[in-house]
């Protein structure tokens, strides 16, 4: 049965590649294949999919902060949105209907987004970490922690008194990182990352809180170590798998009938008044038409969760039996339609760009674009690792350099330390057109996804930018794409911390008579 699974799902998922949506779209209409050949779902299926979402959160608990909760985006947002379509549902259920309390309970959870695609789109597309990442992330959880008290009211059942003992998992920090030092080798890092987010999603359970809940909290205890990122990176290929089994499920819960198809559908026309409801919130807080749009779009579905709440409602006799199927096809339908949605984001924006700005607001933004560079020259774009290496390495020549970067908490740190950085997103074709771009000399671009620095690279062209551009590559094949694109110098990092390794090797320096060398910028300007 588990190569039944399996290989449907890899050729749905790779026709789906083919066809340019996410292969995510091929595992739910491979749930539907399977369930039309009379395939039925079973606890081992429902097992892995529980454990693949539970590691989805406990990567991203891995990352968050929890003062980002906080933030006024979220709770102006997150909270009037849950409201309003909680409203409008309950009307609608009564006119057409008299089930209040059913269509209570269904109208919050049809107001939820999905947790899954929104952070898997936005990991996919590096954006996670970026302002809008970090709202539209921060938002979801907001939603989770009210899916919480909307479980207990359908199942009946109450979190117990014990439930508050999981606001002590920070005193577990001191013991967590040094069990993440002590793992040495990569398996050891990934078992015991695996581990905790099983620990957590089980004591959750225990004290009748969410399993997924108790994942990410256990990530959030253990975010802020120095080795994260790379316990992160090692989890992500293992989510993705046991994610596909999540996807199947959906398709393999029911098939719809005629009637249950066509409430389906009409379900999902109006999911853009939803994603509209978002917009018009975000516009209303200050932010710009841009960072409104990629935001409500990523929320922009119906949540899994509306799966669960269905279940329990129609178990409690508030709802009749039908709408498990129609809310399952709706879901899915959504999620089918959401993903590629938002691959092509930044694309959609560009496209809508002339209508949308007019809906801005004219206050000072929190994601402003930076209006005075001063006597900058030259740029660096991404200011991790590689960004900072090469910021310093201006610096030490007395070069006019400013950094940029998408995340808020790597400039807050970076402004800490007395570099001089701002807000600025690559894909932004704001950003490119506002900046005095004929006094530039030279951008660096040193962003990971190969998408970003490809759409950078197009923008400056297109802005007539004829400093020097270099960036990184991978492959080989991004090398040839974003040489053609108008790169001036491309390097591979790897590649060239080997010849440099050799250089030096090769090269003889007396240790008495000189000072060691500095790490040189590996990018070569000639």
């Amino acid at each position: 049965m588990e190569l039944l699974w399996i290989g449907t799902a890899y050729l749905a998922g790779l026709m789906a590649s083919r066809c340019y949506f996410p292969p995510l779209v091929g595992y739910l209409l491979a749930g539907y294949i399977l369930n039309a050949a009379g395939v039925q779902p079973d606890e081992t299926l429902a097992h892995l999919a529980d454990i693949g979402i539970e590691l989805l959160l406990f990567t991203v608990g891995l990352k968050l902060k929890l003062r980002s909760l906080l933030r006024r985006e979220v709770l102006s947002v997150g909270g009037l949105h849950l409201l309003i379509v909680t409203a409008i549902s309950v009307i609608i259920f009564f006119a057409f209907g008299g089930y209040v309390s059913g269509g209570l309970v269904l109208g919050v959870s049809l107001a939820f987004s999905s947790t899954v695609l929104a952070i898997k789109v936005l990991e996919d597309n590096g954006e996670l970490s970026t302002m809008y990442g970090r709202d539209v992330l921060s938002i979801l959880i907001l939603q989770d922690i009210v899916a919480i008290g909307l479980l207990a009211f359908t199942s009946g059942k109450q979190p117990t008194i014990w439930a508050l003992g999981l606001l002590l998992l920070p005193l577990l920090r001191p013991l967590a990182y040094r069990l993440l030092s002590a793992s040495h080798d990569h398996e050891l890092k990934l078992l015991l990352g695996v581990a905790l987010a099983l620990a957590g999603g089980m004591l959750a359970e225990k004290v009748g809180i969410s399993r997924d809940l108790g994942a990410l909290l256990m990530g959030v205890m253990l975010a802020g170590h120095a080795n994260i990122d790379d316990l992160a990176h090692k989890l992500w290929g293992l989510k993705e798998t046991f994610l596909v089994a999540f996807f199947l499920q959906i398709g393999l819960t029911d098939l719809p009938d005629h009637n249950q198809i066509v409430q389906a559908l009409v379900l999902l026309s109006l999911l853009p008044l939803q994603g509209g409801l978002f917009f018009a919130l975000f516009i209303l807080i200050g932010l710009r038409a841009r960072t409104a749009f990629v935001s409500s779009l990523a929320l922009t579905t119906y949540s899994e969760f509306a799966l669960i709440t269905s279940n329990a409602v129609v178990a409690a006799n508030l709802l009749p039996p039908v709408w498990e199927s129609i809310i399952g096809l709706a879901v899915a339908l959504s999620l089918a339609v959401a993903a590629p949605l938002n691959h092509f984001s930044h694309r959609l924006f560009s496209f809508l760009e002339g209508f949308l700005i007019r809906f801005e607001r004219q206050v000072d933004r929190p994601d402003r674009l930076p209006s005075s560079i001063g006597v900058t020259e030259w740029l660096v774009v991404g200011m991790g690792r590689t960004g900072v290496s090469a910021y310093l390495e201006f610096c030490q020549q007395d070069m006019r350099v400013l950094g940029l970067d998408a995340d808020p908490t790597v400039l807050e740190q970076l402004l800490a330390d007395g570099r001089r950085v701002v807000y600025g997103d690559a894909e932004d074709t704001g950003l490119w057109e506002k900046l005095p771009l004929a006094r530039i000399k030279g951008i660096i671009l040193t962003m990971p996804e190969f998408e970003v620095r490809a759409s950078a690279i197009s923008q400056l062209k297109a802005c007539h930018f004829d400093g020097q551009i270099g960036t990184i590559c991978f492959s080989g094949d991004e090398e040839r794409e974003l040489c053609h694109l108008g790169a001036t110098f491309v390097i591979h990092p790897l590649i060239e911390a080997g010849k440099q390794l050799a250089e030096r090797m090769l090269t003889p320096v007396c240790q008495e008579a000189q000072p060691p060398l500095l790490l040189e910028c590996p990018i070569n300007t000639d």
